[in-house]
């Protein structure tokens, strides 16, 4: 079985390959960490920092190498969690649930895991969390892992 893990780095992304770890030790997964174009471009555009088009190639070069580190890094805590894993980055088609709505067909998971927030801050309160997004356009088993819980003692 091949299962789909979103990470972007978030603690609750790092839980639910931990959770996976547990539940499918040994498992083939794909850790697919997704960047948004569009985001970069919009957040230039709010603050007012236009750019000319040979630095726009430059930086989202820059941010998809830092993207592929985050997916390798995520496939290295999903071997340590026990799976069988690859790292993986693309770039957002439309959104990122759908990203990885997309990615799950074309791999043929047999499960996608998320966590239960990620690093979308705003943008997801605006818009509907990108797990309860996936869970309701994947026409698949979806696994979304609750955050881990806060330390009481601190």
């Amino acid at each position: 079985m091949t299962i789909l893990i979103a990470y972007d780095g978030s603690d609750d992304s790092k839980a639910a390959i931990a959770f996976a770890g547990e539940l499918l030790k040994g498992e083939s997964a794909v850790v697919l960490t997704v960047w948004e174009r569009a985001a970069v471009a919009s957040a230039r555009a709010s603050v007012g920092l236009m750019m000319a088009i040979d630095q726009l190639g430059t930086e989202d070069a820059a941010i998809e190498e830092a993207m592929r580190e985050l997916a390798r890094h995520g496939a290295e805590l999903a071997r340590k969690a026990g799976l069988d894993a690859t790292p993986r980055c693309d770039p957002d088609s439309v959104a990122v649930w759908s990203t990885i709505v997309d990615v799950a067909d074309e791999i043929g998971a047999r499960l996608i895991v998320t966590g239960t927030r990620g690093l979308g801050g705003v943008r997801s309160l605006l818009l509907g969390s990108t797990s309860d997004r996936v869970l309701h356009h994947a026409g698949r088993p979806v696994l979304v892992v609750p955050a881990p819980a806060a330390d009481e003692e601190t």
